[in-house]
């Protein structure tokens, strides 16, 4: 058992990996926590392919992936944030409409490029084992950025998701605050892209906070769950992509979604088969 564990660490490149992938799971926990708590699942897979034309301007101009990348996603997160400022456009037309635009924009300008079956795939399936020293440097700056703007504005994001009414007569800035969970996760998403990439971010901003609002009704315990979760899944996934020969975005995706089925079933008090006890007729002697 001790050599199952320890023979892929052997590598650097699976050290490395699963540093990566522990400090993904992490943030997209946290974060997620938010998305679920406020219904924003759609967002997190809308932002993650609107920044498609970010990464095809930044490939072709040779630049960096990840600030082409990054500057995409903020600038999606923004504009959702002004279209839906005055409440004439609802948040998720808002986001239809962006998503449609930004992903259309990103495949026109991918088509142009011959060479991006090739070059791109990583960003669409995600490339754990390819993080390189400069990205784990990258992650851990982004990821240091996100966790510390969740602490110092804990309580006004919790006012804000949980009661808008309340956030306004307390004369929060809500439109502001809004805008910047809509810039962490962006933040999250272009952390996320070398792990899971464009496709399955979303799974893991929204499956182990899911998992986890399953398990508890507070906030901070739902967030410190989240993030075990998502870095035990990071764990596991990378050991079944070693050992299986499979992509490793894709099981790590697979291992959050199996714990959820799980937390599903046995969840004390509201899990399906407790669900299903209470509800059983009871027959008297």
């Amino acid at each position: 058992m001790m050599e199952l564990l320890t023979q892929p660490l052997v590598y650097t490149f699976m050290q490395r990996g699963m540093l990566a992938a522990v400090m993904v799971g992490i943030l997209c926990a946290v974060v997620g926590s938010y998305v679920v708590l406020r219904g924003m699942a759609f967002l997190g897979d809308a932002m993650a392919h609107a920044i498609l034309p970010g990464v095809a301007v930044a490939y072709v101009l040779q630049g960096d992936i990840l600030i082409g990348a990054l500057i995409a996603a903020i600038g999606v997160a923004l504009g959702i944030g002004f279209f839906t400022k005055h409440g004439a456009i609802k948040e998720d037309t808002a986001i239809g409409i962006l998503f449609a635009a930004t992903l259309s924009l990103g495949v026109a300008l991918i088509s142009t490029i011959r060479t991006y079956a090739l070059d791109l795939t990583h960003i669409l399936f995600g490339n754990v084992l390819g993080v390189s020293d400069s990205d784990l440097v990258t992650i851990a700056i982004l990821g240091a950025i996100v966790l510390l703007t969740v602490i110092l504005l804990y309580k006004e994001l919790l006012v804000v998701s949980f009661d808008p009414v309340l956030a306004a007569t307390l004369r929060l800035p809500t439109d502001l605050l809004r805008n910047v969970l809509l810039v962490l996760i962006a933040l999250v998403i272009v952390v996320s892209l070398q792990i899971v990439g464009v496709g399955l971010v979303a799974a893991m901003l929204v499956t182990p906070a899911a998992t986890a609002y399953l398990l508890t009704r507070r906030l901070p315990v739902m967030m410190l769950v989240a993030a075990g979760l998502g870095a035990l899944a990071s764990i596991v996934g990378l050991y079944l992509s070693y050992y299986f020969n499979i992509a490793s975005g894709a099981a790590v995706v697979l291992t959050a979604t199996v714990f959820f089925f799980v937390v599903y079933l046995v969840a004390p008090g509201r899990g399906l088969l407790w669900t299903a006890r209470r509800q059983a007729p009871r027959f008297s002697k």
